[in-house]
């Protein structure tokens, strides 16, 4: 289908085929991402051609699994964190949990990205955790509102005036992170001294953090990223990495709350590897949670945390027969083609099964794009799923969750994120009770 968002023409597609040739022919993004340069810049997101080239090739390493593991420390820590905060919500009323896990995100980006505890999850008044929400609500105003598109216009408008007070929040922020880090690393890094990297000096032990591999990452000619560069992919990374994971881990929350079936045979899962263990979750925990990952995958297809991708067709071209002229811009909705019935027969049925290895096999890779595909799909696609592992394997080892909202109550709402209009309500009893 097509239709008209101000002076912009819009394709929507939701086939694999058709996906599959605009992911993999057309690299640029759409007009409307260019609302998130004042904050991002041109970083891996938003950035064309031959600097995404470039940049991707250069921060692909940073992905790598031995790099990853380090992180699992911080997602403990803060799934832990969590865990305590929902204890007050046992054997009580229904409560909206999305903020409560949507700050855990956050304090988990925060330290994994920057090196940086902002401590949201206890401190969620703090004006650089407002700012990242409400930049985010800001963007997404604009982008659905053409007479804010001109500059001019937005700048003066009074959502314009608010935009620029809560970018110079975030910058400032982000660029004194990038101040005292490379000046740690200069210095050759006091590892009895973490008050650069910790509010509250609470590690003896300072963390590697992404914001390190860039200080030290060059490109092919052996040219180090400037401090602007730096502060692009950060500010990516943070916006990225938290509110599509957060989600992800809400919308999951939801339909294991929904299955009963489905969290018995989690928490069978969870109990066979660790026992009633409540330690830490390592790396062979994370290979072994496989109908965990199942039920993640599932709650991704009916729930995407991207609503949409957008590029634009940069040459004229035919997309499934019919033509279409250079300049258009093509919208994929995620939501629509993971319920093709080609791929996934009843395809409003929750079924975790789907995603056995065994299920999965022959299955086109454009028909499933929780995290987009072809050349420009998510980097942080593993460490999204590491953390999704982490936290909630963190929640069902002491809780069983259970929700009334019917699907139909949920109201999603496609704004930067596939957001639940209302929150996802749940209810909370320990792992201990004798729950049927």
């Amino acid at each position: 289908m097509k239709f008209w968002l101000g002076p912009l023409l819009f394709l929507i597609v939701y086939h694999a085929d058709t996906v599959e040739q605009i992911l993999n022919k057309h690299m640029d993004k759409a007009y409307v991402y260019r609302f998130l340069h004042p904050w991002l810049g041109t970083g891996l997101l938003t950035s064309t051609g031959e600097k995404w080239r470039s940049r991707r090739k250069m921060l692909t390493p940073s992905f790598h699994f031995a790099i990853l593991e380090e992180f699992l420390g911080v997602m403990n820590e803060q799934s832990k964190i969590l865990v305590n905060k929902l204890e007050q919500h046992v054997d009580k009323e229904a409560f909206n949990c999305f903020m409560d896990v949507t700050l855990c995100a956050l304090d988990i980006i925060s330290e994994t990205v920057m090196g940086k505890k902002i401590h949201a999850q206890s401190n969620s008044d703090s004006e650089y955790v407002k700012s990242i929400y409400r930049m985010s609500d800001l963007i997404h105003q604009r982008q659905r509102m053409p007479w804010l598109w001109p500059d001019a216009l937005f700048s003066i408008s009074k959502a314009g005036r608010e935009h620029s007070r809560h970018l110079k929040i975030l910058h400032d922020f982000t660029d004194m992170v990038i101040e005292e880090r490379a000046r740690e690393m200069k210095n050759g890094g006091n590892k009895n001294d973490t008050s650069q990297t910790d509010l509250n000096s609470e590690s003896p032990k300072k963390r590697l953090a992404f914001l390190d591999l860039l200080l030290k990452v060059a490109d092919e000619d052996g040219e180090q990223l400037s401090y602007l560069d730096i502060r692009e992919e950060v500010d990516t990374f943070m916006f990225e990495g938290h509110d599509t994971t957060a989600a992800a881990l809400n919308w999951t929350l939801y339909v294991i709350g929904s299955h009963p079936e489905a969290q018995r045979n989690v928490h069978k899962e969870l109990d066979n590897v660790f026992g009633g263990s409540d330690r830490h979750v390592t790396m062979d925990d994370l290979k072994n949670l496989k109908y965990l990952a199942a039920v993640i995958k599932e709650s991704l297809r009916l729930c995407p945390s991207v609503p949409l991708f957008g590029r634009t067709i940069m040459e004229d071209c035919q997309i499934g027969g019919y033509d279409v002229p250079k300049g258009v811009t093509a919208l994929i909705i995620p939501s629509a083609l993971h319920r093709d019935p080609k791929y996934f027969p009843d395809p409003e049925e929750f079924q975790p099964e789907r995603f056995f290895s065994e299920n999965s096999k022959g299955r086109s890779p454009y028909a499933y794009i929780p995290f987009s595909a072809g050349p420009r799909n998510c980097i942080g696609q593993r460490f999204a799923l590491m953390e999704e592992k982490v936290v909630l394997s963190t929640i069902l080892r002491h809780f069983w969750v259970r929700t009334n909202q019917k699907r139909e109550e949920l109201w999603p709402v496609a704004e930067l994120i596939l957001r639940p209009r209302d929150g996802i309500w749940i209810q909370l009893k320990k792992r201990t009770d004798n729950i049927s």
